[in-house]
């Protein structure tokens, strides 16, 4: 859970998308903009019935030219659109002392547009959460954020203060609850009800947006409050981290068990791999998998069609940089692999061979860093050798776990009421597999009618060579999902493939396909246009 960028740091960096002419972008659901029925200022006086809720500030924010408001505090990157004028209100709801004598609230700030299009975004958290990020809504947004369309949008520390890994909140079982699912609920309700008086109106659409925690709570959100949003967008989820933190583990004792000693004599997974050994790798990834789309253009589009084996490179004699040693491809096979239980049941999904784990992330699985989130194997890591068994009984007894879990199949409630639903996950993320996301997507679409039937209410895409939530060195990562959600929502155009770009390959585009099909060049026309690729399986 949490925000990374390039995979050099777990959690999820909120990252642009670009802004499609979708008729989203500063219009209202019905045309016009709606302006406030009240001062920002009165904000501080509201009350609602039966809640808690005190708004402690209430600030009229001027328009602020493009390129002048940072995307996110992890990130350089600068919102490429003005954000036209807004009033920001902060708040928190349910303030008490929690048993570790610490004072505990659930702070939320909601952003509230001078021209609103009558539409309310919920952005998802990243991490363990713990502060309230401006609400902006840059996550699958692209060069146009939510805010800067018309939306009013919401963000939250989902019930605590403490660094983006401060896990020490979960000693307060409501604290716990609240991150678990209880604060994105709680907030969803509120904002709303903020928005009805503000604006003298309810929202007409309601959507949440996330990427990795982002991304769980997106799932929560289908799951366990089904009547609260008509649209929902999750990213490279973190929906089971007990079983990712087991294959991130298993990742580096393979690697921790070949890797040279250091000064201290522990080993250094960073040395596993020169630089020559990674291109080398990279390479012939490449060239195993490149043209499975039709074209060798430096990224794998055909996904499933990989069927690289680092065995291939094993040295034949003495070591170069043109081959590995067995010792070398021997982990990179047990860690891709995933960790298998006693009676070989596969406990974590494997991972896809891209260059993006070679490349971004330091030499595959080498330099990952530690798991977030309740993670029983901290103590423990890198270990010599490792009891699945054992540990996945850890995972099973681990109450915050089963609570923060997202796997609930029966979205028949939410489906039911035209709920849609998006999933998308880089190719290259390191701290979750995409393999996983996608093995919920076809368990719940089994559940809910078969795949025919759910690809009328939800979709999963493969983003090829991006890292966690965004990045990578051969990325495309900025695509409009919102702006083809809302279209989805509202106009019924179900969005068989939105495109992508990034700065990994100026002037290039692609179409990201809803699975099972992948992106295939036509075999003619401009091969870096996305109008020369079509959706094939």
């Amino acid at each position: 859970m949490g925000q990374v960028k390039n995979a050099a740091i777990l959690g999820c960096l909120l990252f642009l998308v670009l802004a499609t002419s979708s008729g989203v972008y500063g219009q209202a659901a019905s045309g016009a903009g709606i302006p406030p029925a009240q001062k920002c200022a009165d904000l501080v006086n509201l009350k609602v019935p039966g809640s808690t809720m005190v708004i402690t500030k209430a600030e009229a924010i001027p328009t602020a030219p493009a390129g002048t408001v940072r995307a996110s505090g992890l990130s350089p990157d600068m919102i490429a659109v003005a954000i036209p004028s807004y009033c920001r209100a902060d708040g928190v709801v349910d303030q008490r002392t929690g048993v570790d004598g610490k004072p505990y609230a659930i702070g939320f700030a909601i952003a509230l547009p001078d021209n609103w299009n009558g539409r309310f975004l919920f952005q998802g958290g990243g991490g363990l959460n713990g502060s309230v990020n401006p609400p902006l809504g840059v996550q699958a947004a692209g060069d146009a954020p939510a805010l800067a369309r018309g939306f009013a949008v919401v963000s939250t520390d989902t019930g605590h203060k403490g660094a983006v890994f401060d896990a020490s909140f979960m000693k307060d079982q409501l604290a716990s609850l609240n991150f678990a699912y209880i604060a994105v609920g709680r907030v969803t309700v509120l904002a709303k009800q903020i928005i009805a008086q503000y604006y003298g109106q309810p929202a007409k659409h309601s959507y949440y947006d996330g990427c990795s925690t982002g991304g769980r709570e997106g799932m929560l959100m289908s799951q366990r409050y089904p009547t609260y949003f008509d649209g929902i967008i999750a990213g490279d989820p973190a929906m089971r981290t007990g079983y990712s933190n087991i294959g991130l583990t298993w990742a580096r004792v393979a690697f921790a068990q070949i890797a040279p000693k250091d000064a201290s004599g522990k080993p250094d997974p960073t040395k596993d791999f020169s630089d020559g050994d990674k291109k080398l790798l990279a390479d012939a990834i490449m060239k195993t998998c490149d043209d499975r789309d039709g074209l060798k253009d430096g990224m794998i589009f055909n996904v499933q069609a990989c069927r690289f084996d680092p065995a291939a490179l094993t040295c034949k004699g003495a070591k170069t940089d043109a081959c590995l040693t067995s010792q070398q491809a021997g982990a990179l096979q047990k860690a891709f692999a995933g960790p298998k239980d006693s009676h070989g049941n596969q406990v974590y999904s494997s991972f896809p061979y891209d260059t993006g784990y070679i490349v971004g992330a330091g030499g595959a699985f080498s330099s990952f860093l530690p798991s977030v989130g309740p993670n029983p194997l901290a103590s423990v890591m890198p270990p010599s050798d490792m009891d699945i068994d054992t540990l996945v009984a850890g995972v099973e007894a681990n109450e915050n776990q089963t609570l923060t879990d997202t796997t609930w199949r029966n979205l028949s409630t939410f489906f039911g009421r035209g709920g849609k639903l998006a999933f998308y996950h880089g190719t290259s993320d390191p701290v979750f597999s995409p393999f996983d996301t996608l093995a919920y997507y076809e368990k719940m679409a089994a559940a809910n009618g078969g795949a025919d039937q759910v690809m009328g209410s939800s979709r999963f895409y493969f983003v090829p060579g991006m890292n966690h939530c965004a990045g990578g060195p051969a990325a495309l990562d900025k695509f409009d999902l919102l702006g083809a959600v809302v279209d989805w929502v509202e106009k019924g155009t179900a969005p068989d493939s939105i495109v992508a770009t990034g700065k990994a390959f100026p002037g290039r585009s692609r179409p990201l396909c809803a699975y099972p099909k992948h992106a295939q060049y036509k075999g003619q026309g401009n091969s870096e246009d996305a109008t020369s690729f079509e959706c094939v399986k």
